[in-house]
């Protein structure tokens, strides 16, 4: 399965193509950030964000996309201005038909590191191992849609392992 992650944000956004291989590792295929100059109009700036999400994901065809959710503890100007890279990044996956998965910080921390919390230095240090690459990615967006495709690619894991464990009785014991 090959999810492409999204950091979503104006000026930058970040963008990962990953998947997990038959051996459980995790493979970054490509990830960097598209920028967006300030002194464009904000509808252009959402075009090109658009834009380059869709020539993403027809020139590799993800499964899916992976998105992290608005952290509300930003400033007003800033949540504004995230949530309509947002908009224009699901309006990319609705138009190139891929199934949508959202997660806050805390859920991205939390299956990258084992901890909620994490500061991102923590996180990026563990993208760099999950993904056995030589440094950590640059710029911060591009590790951070990293670990959204991280994020999505062990959960969308976790939820495979347990419908083959439901398959023979046609549900999931949970255990107390």
């Amino acid at each position: 399965m090959m999810i492409l992650g999204i950091d979503p944000g104006t000026a930058t956004t970040g963008y990962a193509l990953a998947r997990l291989l038959r051996d459980h590792r995790l493979e970054a295929i490509e990830y960097g950030v598209i920028r967006t100059p300030a002194n464009l109009p904000l509808c252009e700036r959402l075009g090109a964000i658009y834009q380059a999400i869709e020539d993403l994901g027809r020139t590799h065809q993800p499964d899916a996309m992976a998105v992290e959710e608005i952290f509300f503890g930003r400033s007003a100007r800033n949540v504004f201005a995230v949530g309509q890279a947002r908009g224009a990044v699901l309006v990319a996956a609705a138009r190139l038909g891929l199934p949508v998965f959202e997660y806050t910080p805390m859920q991205v921390k939390q299956a990258v590191t084992g901890y909620g919390h994490a500061q991102k230095p923590q996180v990026q240090q563990m993208i760099k191992a999950l993904f056995g690459l030589s440094q950590v990615p640059r710029p911060d967006d591009a590790a951070d849609a990293l670990a959204v495709a991280a994020c999505c690619l062990h959960s969308q894991g976790l939820e495979r392992a347990l419908s083959k464990i439901g398959e023979g009785s046609g549900q999931v014991d949970r255990v107390r």
